[in-house]
């Protein structure tokens, strides 16, 4: 037998194996999980889970597809982490410091916590690319805030309400936009694809085995 441990989920109590994920133990007691379970390998940021285990009061947040049970684990989800997310035109809006001010003004009553930082499931130092948006540093903040996958975690531990991820979203598209250098190679690749240039070599590969398929993918010239 396996070793098993008790945990609650929705408050109902169950007995799963020890070595199961959040996620697994969910569906080993019968759940059929149809939203908030993605990719299940921990990028997505869909499966935000809060959880407590029982003598301690702390409660912890997480991503329920890379958290292995516990004993006496007491677990909820949420169908999403409520964000502010603001509607704007990246064509109307400029890489500049009253952009953040008009958007998403609650940045600039961050506390200085850490609170986001301590709770990111990717382990980002959320609360310094805050700091870069804050100062108008759209550049510094999209490095930072880069491996984001919005799962909403920092912003459910933050006093101060800010929406994290939409304002690292913001960031990452100004940037994108209109910091980035462009990328000659990326605009001539995309040419070439709408003049059809590579029509007839896809139509060869849709039409081979899918085993020499994976051997011109292990074998491919990669670029550097």
């Amino acid at each position: 037998m396996e070793n098993m441990v008790r945990v609650f989920l929705f408050g109902k109590q169950y007995e799963v194996p020890s070595n199961l994920t959040i996620m697994k133990a969910m569906e080993y007691a019968g759940y059929q999980l149809i939203r908030g379970c993605g990719c299940r390998n921990g990028f997505c940021g869909a499966c935000a889970t809060i959880y407590r285990i029982k003598g301690d009061r702390e409660l912890k947040a997480c991503l329920a597809c890379q958290t292995q049970v516990q004993d006496n684990m007491y677990v909820a989800t949420l169908p999403f982490f409520p964000l502010i997310k603001q509607v704007y035109d990246v064509e109307k809006i400029r890489p500049e410091q009253a952009v953040m001010m008009q958007l998403y003004p609650e940045i600039y009553s961050c506390i200085g916590c850490n609170a986001c930082t301590k709770s990111c499931t990717q382990s980002l130092n959320v609360m310094q690319y805050i700091a870069y948006a804050q100062r108008g540093d759209f550049e510094k903040c999209a490095e930072e805030s880069f491996d984001c996958v919005m799962c909403g975690v920092c912003s459910s531990r933050c006093p101060a309400g800010i929406s994290h991820p939409q304002v690292a979203m913001l960031a990452r598209r100004l940037n994108g936009k209109y910091i980035a250098p462009k990328s000659q190679h990326l605009e001539d690749r995309v040419k070439e694809i709408q003049n059809g240039d590579f029509n007839e070599l896809i139509e060869k590969l849709m039409n081979k085995p899918i085993a020499e398929l994976q051997e011109l993918y292990n074998n491919r010239d990669i670029e550097k």
